[in-house]
């Protein structure tokens, strides 16, 4: 048994679209930034804004891979290419993060000249524009997996520029050009927590996890709490894509209440797991007392 079911899809896609236009906008600045003052910190958070602008890409993609039908071949449709594009942008991060390990090290050996007010200036810009990009987000983290992605990925260029601005106001009062790799450094380990926890949420999807916020121990003792329950064996859960958790499970019933009719049962144990436990998309497979021992194989 199913319903329909809403992302506010539209709402995202608007959101996705104009963090893409500030993170086009910022990543212009800050390259432009980054070879006039000669700052790493600057092109290390310009390279964070590229798979920024990567991921929104990929967000944007999916979410129209998502709207595609379902057919009898595909009977989910698209809706899980969301996820794998969250994967995409999750390892896009982890080879951001490298790059700039890898660039901090050899400036760390030669720094070269930097000029701090330039670096300064650009970097303020770009702190102004992931602010706003921060705020367009917020609400569509959320609801969906790519949308978070971005949000996640925004936070870690907010951080940057704050760190940046630091690095230009320092160095412009030591003259110590060595902070600039330093901070550049600090802008990777930045990255690193962002992108395994996007890493970590698309592959409890993928390995078809439980979504962490059901606990199906509680979904049985709720079935098992009706009068025409006898038990509840062969409970899955996972999840389609961001939003849509899916259950199937096996429900054993009195055999008298069987004589009531199915439909009833069936739309109180929906009504349960819909109102109680968000869950919209379900399977659940009615049995009479005794079929369950019949059964070759129990599951939990």
């Amino acid at each position: 048994m199913g319903s329909g079911h809403s992302h506010g899809g539209g709402d995202n896609r608007t959101r996705l679209v104009w963090a893409l236009a500030i993170s086009l906008t910022v990543l212009v600045i800050e390259v432009v930034g980054g070879i006039t003052s000669g700052s790493l910190a600057l092109l290390a958070d310009a390279g964070h804004m590229l798979t920024d602008v990567a991921g929104l890409l990929i967000a944007l993609a999916a979410m129209s891979a998502g709207r595609l039908p379902a057919t009898s071949s595909r009977t989910f449709g698209y809706r899980r290419v969301e996820v794998l594009a969250a994967g995409v942008n999750a390892i896009l991060l982890f080879a951001v993060a490298g790059w700039i390990g890898f660039e901090a090290w050899e400036r760390w050996q030669a720094p070269p000249d930097i000029a701090s007010g330039s670096m300064l200036a650009f970097a303020s810009v770009g702190l102004a524009a992931n602010i706003i990009g921060l705020l367009l987000l917020r609400r569509g983290a959320r609801e969906s997996i790519n949308v978070k992605g971005a949000y996640l990925e925004m936070w870690g260029d907010l951080l940057g520029s704050i760190a940046v601005i630091v690095a230009a106001i320092a160095i412009g009062a030591t003259g110590w050009l060595r902070i600039d790799p330093l901070v550049s450094l600090l802008v990777a380990l930045m990255i690193l927590p962002r992108a395994l926890q996007l890493l970590r949420e698309v592959i409890g999807i993928l390995i078809e996890s439980t979504p962490k916020d059901l606990d199906l121990d509680s979904v049985r003792e709720h079935w098992l709490s009706k009068s025409f329950v006898v038990s509840v064996h062969d409970m899955h859960a996972w999840t389609i894509t961001s939003g849509l958790p899916v259950m199937s499970a096996h429900v054993v019933v009195r055999g008298d209440a069987l004589a009531e009719g199915l439909g009833p049962m069936l739309e109180d144990l929906r009504g349960c797991l819909d109102g109680h436990f968000s869950i919209e998309h379900s399977t659940i497979q009615i049995e009479p007392e005794g079929h369950a021992e019949a059964e070759e194989h129990l599951h939990a």
